[in-house]
């Protein structure tokens, strides 16, 4: 038996890819150039970009970056290949499961309005799914830093959705802005619609703003969360009542929540406890796919056994069908009986 299997092929399940940030850097660059979008030298040459987002100035700059990137979308064929590029990147990284997070209220004016594109995501979705034989779910998520009428707008919409391709609600965006009651009466259509509260928490803010999640948006699994080991009573509180956390360690220290990969609390969450489901966030922006998140935990001194209980959290965690999950469960045993 083998110390170091690889890791691609242990299967998983992915739930934090934000939709603009799943898109492959060349594709971005191909598109910008096809379209006449200019981008800045930290998309182009330099990628990926040295960010810094524990203050405004460097969050507006990342949020910036996001924007340019977002605007090389412009057609529909456009949409439809991030899709299935993203799709088939999960599948080359031992994603059995992807739950992929938008806000349509970002890409609607450009398609026809909200409705138009997340009909176009999830026949998108769809097909990719069909091509590569990877499970594919959608989150619609609200944008923090706009009004809460609009996130309950997002959230009747996706409660259209809840049997056709949508799992979950989100609310997204800098975590400094927007209190999360606020946008308790959003996430109560969308409870009420059966749809998984998944909100942002935790990251750029302390364990206070992941203890609002749970208080006032009834959270079933919390986007980042890491911070909340600096509260050991909700640290326990998290893994008593088993809420996943959605833990993205690159781009934790990317945004320069931790300096360094070192820093991140993988292992203290692990051991108190807490599910974990590792995530790549956004990609295009921190240049570090799933299968990176996971060599961050083989790095912080997980062993295989420790990581394939990694890779069964996020299966478990997941909205995945009982017979997507049973399937993939069998396929982290069969991971680890291999040499």
């Amino acid at each position: 038996m083998t110390a170091d299997r690889p890791l691609d092929p242990l299967p998983k399940a992915h739930l934090h890819l934000h939709f603009t940030g799943s898109m492959r850097h060349g594709t971005l660059v191909e598109l910008a150039d096809q379209h006449g979008i200019r981008l800045p030298d930290s998309l182009r040459e330099s990628w990926p970009p040295q960010l810094l987002a524990t203050d405004e100035k460097g969050w507006f700059r990342f949020q910036r970056l996001y924007d340019t990137a977002r605007s090389v979308l412009k057609t529909e064929e456009d949409v439809r290949r991030l899709v299935l590029e993203t799709v088939q990147d999960e599948a080359a990284e031992g994603s059995g499961w992807l739950e992929i997070q938008v806000d349509p209220s970002g890409y609607g004016t450009r398609f026809g309005g909200i409705t138009a594109f997340t009909d176009l995501v999830l026949d998108a979705v769809r097909d990719a799914s069909d091509r590569t034989g990877v499970g594919v779910a959608v989150i619609i998520a609200a944008n923090r830093i706009r009004h809460p009428l609009d996130a309950r707008t997002l959230a009747r919409l996706a409660a259209q959705y809840a049997d056709r391709g949508v799992v979950g609600f989100g609310l997204s965006n800098d975590e400094r802005r927007g209190e999360p009651y606020t946008f308790a009466r959003a996430f109560a259509i969308a409870e009420r619609a059966g749809l998984a509260s998944v909100p942002h928490g935790g990251e750029l803010m302390g364990p206070e703003s992941v203890t609002a999640c749970l208080d006032w948006l009834h959270a079933t699994r919390v986007g980042h969360g890491v911070r909340s080991v600096e509260d050991p009573a909700l640290l326990d509180r998290i893994a008593t009542q088993g809420v996943p956390l959605e833990v993205c360690p690159a781009s934790n220290v990317s945004l320069g929540v931790y300096p360094d990969p070192a820093a991140v609390p993988l292992r203290k969450l692990f051991e108190a406890g807490v599910q974990i489901a590792l995530g790549a966030d956004d990609p295009l922006l921190f240049g570090v796919r799933l299968t990176g998140q996971y060599r961050i935990a083989r790095w912080h001194g997980f062993t295989d056994e420790e990581l394939a209980e990694l890779a069964r959290m996020s299966i478990r965690a997941s909205c995945a069908p009982s017979d997507v999950k049973e399937r993939l469960l069998k396929g982290v045993e069969d991971w680890l009986s291999s040499s």
